[in-house]
Formats: structure tokens, C-alpha cells, sequence
């Protein structure tokens, strides 16, 4: 008999399907997922640059995991977050050269935010990036630069805030960001083992606790967060951060989640290296 598991987050149950997708064998580790409006599921592969044999950074799968296209080796250095924007552009965080890569679904090149191999231009091994429906982008300096800032939709300096610390509007590592459908960016505060609440121009606003090593942030359109950690458990939070539910879907914590519109969330495990999707159950 095969054997099938099932989890729950608030009054929802979903099947757990694993691994999903054709990904390549090799040196890359799943780093993170993001689910453009087709449906595309674009899985970011990880390799250290100056030992790995050269790979894709991007492996583009159908919603049935057939692999469609892989891409980015010649682009990316050291993939660590991807993200879809409204538009669907896809935003790729080129942690250690210190640049956000902007470019097509195919992986053409359109831009970028931060200037290549410069550190504290104005990036110092930037983390993550998210981009709120009004275009707006947010990127989140996390390994060096302890900050956020924020960008127009053409890619110009707005503001940023934040500085080393575990005080309110202090972090350790923001790892990973999300804006809200009403604006507030959330941030993933990873070392200091909880998110932060800001308003769209950088007004520290809350703290939510209740995680360990928060990893990823993933909001669906009622405004409901999906935020991984390290214990390793997927949390379901209310838009005013109240706990709706929790499971555990994967062995070792999930880097990255995203979630497409039919309801299924798609995690992306480092070890073992693959992507783990959550089917909802009827009922």
C-alpha cells in the first residue's frame, strides 16, 4: 500500500508530494521557488561559483514538474531568493555578487538593482526581494548590510532603514521580505528568530514571535502569511500576525515557499536538495 501524507494548516489538509519536478543532477541545491501567473514553477538552483562545474541557476517546470527550460549560468553567480513579480518579470538575488538580476520569464536579462562584485553599492550580500502590487520593490541586506531598502519600480533609491541589533527596527539577518496586500512590509528576521512589521516607508510597526530561524515569507491575495523556520515547521498567520495553524511538510525547513492559484505551496528544501508541493485537499 503507498504510503500518503497529510497535513494541516488552520481548516485546510493537504496531500504532501515529494520530491516534484525534474530537476537536473549535479552540484546545484534548491535554494528557493516562485510561481509566475502561468502557472510556471521557476526552482532556483544553488552552486558556489569558484568550485562547482558550471550548471543552471533557473530549472522552469509545468504544473506537472516537466522541466520546460533551465537557464542562468552565465547569468547568476550565487542564486539565493527568487521572486515573480506582478508583471512577471523574475527577480533573482545574486547574494555574493551583490546585485538584484530583473529578467524575463526565459531568463533574459532586463536590469538589474545594485552594482555587480560591489559591495555596499548599496548591497552587502543581499538576501531576498519582494515587490508590492503598485511595483514598488523591497530588497532585504541581510548577510552584511543588515537593512532594507526600498526602489520605484524603475529601480530607483527610495529610502532604507535597519541596523545590527535585536531592538525593534534592529536585525541580525533579515532573510527574507513580503509586502502585505495593504502595504506593510514583513521581514524575516531570521537570527533574532522573529518577523518585523513596517510601514511601506520604513515605520517599525510590531514584532511577531513564535519561530525559530525564520527562513521565507509567502503571502497569498487575502493576506495571510506562509512563513518556514527552522524547528522545521511551515506556519499559517493571520494579516495581524495571529496564528492560524502549523505542520511540518519537510525533513530539514524549507529556504523558500511560494504558492500558486489553485492553493498548492511549493517549498524549497536545501538537504535533501528538492521541492516539496502541498496539494489541497477537498473537504
Amino acid at each position: 500500500m503507498p504510503i500518503e501524507l497529510v497535513v494541516a494548516l488552520g481548516g485546510q489538509r493537504y496531500r504532501v508530494e515529494r520530491p516534484f519536478g525534474a530537476l537536473p543532477a549535479g552540484n546545484g541545491r534548491v535554494t528557493d521557488v516562485a510561481v509566475d501567473s502561468t502557472g510556471h514553477v521557476h526552482v532556483l538552483l544553488r552552486y558556489d561559483p569558484l568550485v562547482d562545474a558550471p550548471g543552471p541557476r533557473v530549472v522552469t517546470l509545468d504544473e506537472t514538474g516537466r522541466a520546460l527550460a533551465a537557464w542562468g549560468d552565465d547569468l547568476i553567480a550565487d542564486s539565493h531568493m527568487i521572486a515573480a513579480g506582478p508583471d512577471d518579470r523574475l527577480f533573482v538575488v545574486d547574494r555574493d555578487a551583490h546585485e538584484v538580476i530583473i529578467c524575463t520569464a526565459n531568463g533574459q536579462r532586463l536590469g538589474g538593482i545594485g552594482t555587480r562584485n560591489e559591495p555596499l553599492s548599496p548591497f552587502n550580500h543581499p538576501t531576498d526581494v519582494a515587490i508590492c502590487p503598485r511595483g514598488t520593490i523591497y530588497v532585504s541586506d541581510g548577510y552584511a548590510g543588515t537593512r532594507v531598502h526600498r526602489f520605484s519600480p524603475t529601480g530607483e533609491a527610495l529610502t532604507a532603514w535597519g541596523e545590527i541589533g535585536d531592538g525593534p527596527g534592529q536585525f541580525l539577518n533579515p532573510h527574507a521580505i513580503w509586502v502585505l496586500p495593504d502595504g506593510r512590509v514583513v521581514v524575516a528576521d531570521r537570527e533574532n528568530n522573529r518577523l518585523q512589521v513596517f510601514s511601506p516607508e520604513g515605520k517599525w510597526l510590531a514584532i511577531w514571535t513564535g519561530f525559530h530561524k525564520p527562513l521565507d515569507i509567502w503571502g497569498d491575495a487575502d493576506g495571510r502569511l506562509l512563513v518556514t523556520d527552522l524547528i522545521p515547521s511551515l506556519s499559517l498567520l493571520s494579516s495581524d500576525g495571529a496564528l492560524l495553524g502549523r505542520c511540518r511538510p519537510v525533513l530539514n525547513g524549507a529556504h523558500g515557499i511560494w504558492g500558486d492559484r489553485q492553493g498548492r505551496l511549493y517549498l524549497a528544501e536545501g538537504n535533501p536538495s528538492r521541492v516539496t508541493r502541498l496539494v489541497p485537499l477537498p473537504g
